[in-house]
């Protein structure tokens, strides 16, 4: 564990589709991977798919990106049980700690249940690099706007609280987002904070915003904060250009590849 502070990385992003393969670890996830300074060996990433309800078929594609990016990768479900004896030692062991998205409310219900929240916690003072995109961008903040109990956008302000403020998603892809996160901020319901356009992400130290990032050029994340006018609640919203990432080399296949008459001939 050797993050230089307590460290998150809030994203829209995580994998992305490969060419030959399903998926690769995206700009996004390499950067949390960055973060964690690892040297001397294999960075170790554990996925938490909590959100999306611990879902197997995932799992595969995430592992298959993992061996391709040089990462020592493994699961925490809950789903039918914890996988892991021990969930505080399997979270301490890891680099990054990578939640995928789904249901911010069903996610954060079900790590309380377990304890997982005071975990992550622990983690985080300790080092551990605490990353995610969608819901698991959202997780880490105070609050913020999610489709997590239906059709509608609605707030929950009941975030594990390790970076300030609150946070949107999905801003430029999903047109609910935008208007419903607004008014949540200019009634109060949530506090200030940022959201993120697809590809985006934010980089906390402590509870420092230390840097802005995006995988693709154009990409914006807004900074949104209530103002109070002559007893009138309203909003601001201020666009913020993110640090571009650089591109990432496209991985060279792992296993030779032979044709079918060729494999055919090939001793078992």
């Amino acid at each position: 564990m050797t993050a230089i502070a307590p460290t998150i990385l809030a994203t829209c992003g995580g994998l992305v589709a490969g060419d030959w393969t399903d998926s690769l670890y995206g700009p996004l996830l390499h950067h949390a991977i960055e973060l964690a300074q690892v040297v001397g060996r294999r960075p170790r990433v554990t996925h938490v798919n909590t959100a999306g309800g611990d879902q197997r078929h995932v799992e595969g594609a995430e592992l298959e990106a993992a061996r391709l990016a040089g990462v020592e990768a493994s699961h925490v479900r809950f789903f039918p049980h914890p996988n892991t004896p021990d969930l505080r030692e399997h979270i301490l062991s890891q680099d990054v700690v990578w939640v995928s998205g789904g249901s911010l409310l069903n996610l954060l219900a079900v790590w309380r249940a377990h304890g997982l929240d005071e975990i992550l916690t622990e983690a985080w003072q300790r080092g551990v690099v605490l990353a995610g995109g969608s819901a698991g961008g959202l997780c880490w903040h105070e609050g913020g706007t999610t489709a997590s109990r239906g059709p509608d956008i609605s707030a929950l302000a009941d975030g594990l609280g390790l970076a300030p403020g609150s946070l949107a998603v999905h801003y430029d892809s999903d047109p609910r987002r935008r208007p419903a996160h607004q008014a949540a901020v200019a009634s109060g319901e949530l506090p200030g904070g940022y959201a993120l356009e697809e590809g985006t992400g934010l980089v906390y130290q402590g509870t420092t915003l230390v840097d802005v990032v995006s995988e693709r050029e154009g990409a914006a994340v807004w900074h949104v904060q209530p103002t109070d006018a002559d007893g009138r609640r309203g909003l601001t919203e201020t666009r913020i250009e993110p640090r571009v990432l650089p591109e990432l080399p496209s991985p060279t296949c792992p296993l030779p590849l032979i044709s079918p008459i060729e494999e055919a001939r090939t001793p078992r």
